[in-house]
C-alpha cells in the first residue's frame, strides 16, 4: 500500500453535506465535494491487511458481507491515495459498470466488513468509489465505446433497472444487438423512479449514463409492457435469446379494517408520481402530494426513509413512521459480530432531517396498525396502532404480538405503504410459463440464470427476491455471462 501506517495516522472524515433544513427546500443532491487531498489521505487508511473482506460479497446471517460485485478497493485506494484517478477508475470499471449509482445509493456492505472497522472507524469506501466516477466523468475519461465488432445476434433485455441496464451493458461489450423494453416512459426502472431525485439525480447522472449506453449501440424502447402492449412470445421469435430483469414490485399489502379509504398508498406510487411530476414540471392526475398532510408512514427500510425525505420537500404538516422491529443498538450485539453487516441504530437521511424539522426521529419502534379509520366521506383522517413484542412461535421463528393498553391513534391524512415486496408480477411469466419457486420468483439458479425455458434467462430482484442495487449488478453480469456463452459457445463476459 501507498501508506502503510495510515490507519494509524488519520481519522475516518466524511464527505459534508448542506445542512437539513436547507436540503429540505429542493430536490436536488446534498452531498459536498470534498477535496482532493483528503480523499488521497482517506485512502491511505485503507490497510495492508492481507485478506480483503471488503469485496468478498459473501452472505452472512442472510445479509451481504462484503461488496456483492467484487471491487478491487484496496487496489483503487491506493491508486488514488498516489494521485493515479483514471488508473483507479479503471480498476473500479472492472467490476462495476456503474459506479456512479453503487456510490450513491447502495448502503455500502463493504465497509461493514472492512478489517479497520473490527477497531476503528472503517474506511470511507463509498466516497472514495464516488469521487473516482465523479472525477471520471467530470474529466472526460468516460466516454462511448461501443464494440468493434458485431456477433450478429439479438438479445431482448426486459426491464431497464438495475439489473436491466448492467445485462444490457455487458451484453452489448461483447458485440451483442441488445434492445431494452421498458414499459414506463423513461429508461431506468427503480433508479428513475424507484429512487428520490435528491438520492439519485435523473438528468444528471441517470441519463447521463443511458445516454452513453444508446451512444455505445443499446437500444431502449419505452411505454412497450411486454405481455401487453408486444406478445411475450415474439421475443422468443424475434431474438435469439431473453434476459428478463423485471424486478420484483408487487408490494406487500396492509389488510387491516379501512385499507379501503381513500389516501393509502403505497410507498412506490407515491414516488413515481413525485418523480413524474419534477422530471415533467407539472403534476400528473394521478400525483399523490403530502403538502399539508399528516404523513404516516407503515415500514421502514429505504423505501420508508424515502418517503419520509420526499414528504418533507413536499410541505408536510407532520411525518411518523410505524416500525415493527425494535430499535437496533447503537453498538455490534454480540451476535452481530465483525464482518457481518452491523445492525446498528443509523439517523438515515429522511430521519436526520425530520428530527431537524419537527425534533426528533420520526420512527416508532415496535408499533404497528391495527385500523384505520375515516372521516365519513371515504378518507383517511387516523391510524390506530399498538405496540408489540416479539414472541417465540413454537415453530422456531417470533411473531409479533400486541401489548394491551399501548394503543395509540395518529392523525393521518395521508398514508404509505412501505412495508417491501412481494415478488415478480405474474401475467409476463404466465404468458411464457415459466417455472417460479415457492417465493413466485423466477426459478432459476443462481451462477447460471438459466430459466425452464431455453433462450431466456433471468436476472436481479425477479429471480432472487427483493435485494440491494448492488445484488442487481452482480446478477445482471451474471446472466449476460452465461447468455453470452450460451449464444456463442464460450464467453470472455466476467460476472
Amino acid at each position: 500500500m501507498g501508506k502503510p501506517t495510515g490507519f494509524i495516522e488519520y481519522l475516518r472524515e466524511v464527505a459534508t453535506e448542506l445542512s437539513p433544513i436547507d436540503r429540505i427546500r429542493n430536490w436536488d443532491e446534498f452531498h459536498l465535494p470534498m477535496p482532493e487531498e483528503k480523499l488521497r489521505t482517506q485512502a491511505a487508511r485503507c490497510m495492508d491487511c492481507g485478506t480483503p473482506f471488503c469485496h468478498t460479497g459473501t452472505m452472512i446471517s442472510g445479509m451481504a458481507s462484503g461488496c456483492p460485485i467484487h471491487n478491487l478497493i484496496p487496489e483503487w485506494n491506493d491508486l488514488v491515495y498516489r494521485g493515479l484517478w483514471k488508473e483507479a477508475l479503471d480498476r473500479l470499471h472492472k467490476t462495476n459498470n456503474f459506479p456512479e449509482f453503487t456510490s450513491r445509493v447502495c448502503p455500502a456492505p463493504c465497509e461493514g466488513s472492512c478489517v479497520l472497522g473490527i477497531h476503528n472507524p472503517p474506511v470511507t469506501i463509498k466516497n472514495i468509489e464516488y469521487s473516482i466516477s465523479e472525477k471520471g466523468w467530470q474529466e472526460g475519461w468516460i466516454t462511448p465505446n461501443p464494440p468493434v465488432q458485431r456477433t450478429g445476434k439479438k438479445v431482448a433485455v426486459v426491464g431497464s433497472g438495475p439489473a436491466g441496464l448492467t445485462t444490457a451493458a455487458q451484453l452489448n461489450t461483447a458485440g451483442h444487438w441488445v434492445t431494452v423494453f421498458e414499459r414506463a416512459d423513461r429508461p431506468g426502472g427503480l433508479l428513475m423512479y424507484g429512487i428520490p431525485n435528491m438520492k439519485l439525480e435523473k438528468q444528471s447522472v441517470v441519463m447521463r449514463r443511458i445516454d452513453l449506453l444508446i451512444a455505445e449501440g443499446v437500444t431502449f424502447v419505452c411505454n412497450t409492457e411486454i405481455g401487453k402492449d408486444l406478445p411475450a412470445a415474439s421475443l422468443l421469435h424475434d431474438f435469439d435469446a431473453v434476459v428478463l430483469c423485471i424486478g420484483a414490485t408487487q408490494p406487500r399489502d396492509l389488510p387491516i379494517p379501512g385499507r379501503q379509504l381513500e389516501g393509502i398508498h403505497f410507498a412506490m406510487d407515491f414516488l413515481t408520481t413525485n418523480t413524474q411530476a419534477i422530471l415533467d414540471h407539472r403534476l400528473a392526475e394521478n400525483h399523490i402530494s403530502a403538502t399539508g398532510k399528516n404523513v404516516v408512514i407503515i415500514g421502514g427500510g429505504d423505501t420508508g426513509t424515502d418517503c419520509v425525505g420526499t414528504s418533507l420537500r413536499q410541505g408536510c404538516t407532520s411525518v411518523v413512521q410505524l416500525e415493527i422491529m425494535p430499535q437496533p443498538p447503537d453498538f455490534r450485539a454480540p451476535d452481530n459480530p465483525w464482518p457481518e453487516w452491523p445492525k446498528v441504530y443509523r439517523l438515515d437521511y429522511g430521519q436526520e432531517e425530520a428530527a431537524a424539522k419537527f425534533g426528533d426521529d420520526p420512527r416508532a419502534y415496535l408499533r404497528t396498525a391495527t385500523h384505520f379509520e375515516g372521516d365519513g366521506s371515504g378518507h383517511v383522517t387516523s391510524v390506530h396502532t399498538v405496540q408489540v413484542q416479539w414472541q417465540p412461535n413454537g415453530k422456531g421463528g417470533f411473531v409479533p404480538q400486541p401489548i394491551p393498553g399501548t394503543e395509540q391513534i395518529i392523525p393521518a391524512d395521508l398514508v404509505l405503504l412501505a412495508m417491501g415486496f412481494l415478488g415478480p408480477e405474474q401475467p409476463l411469466l404466465d404468458g411464457l410459463g415459466l417455472e417460479r419457486d415457492a417465493r413466485s420468483t423466477i426459478k432459476a439458479e443462481y451462477g447460471q440464470y438459466a430459466t425452464s425455458l431455453p433462450s431466456v434467462f433471468a436476472a436481479g430482484d425477479c429471480r432472487r427476491g427483493q435485494s440491494l442495487v448492488v445484488w442487481a449488478f452482480n446478477e445482471g453480469r451474471g446472466a449476460a455471462r452465461e447468455c453470452d456463452r450460451y449464444l456463442m459457445g464460450s464467453t470472455n463476459l466476467q460476472g
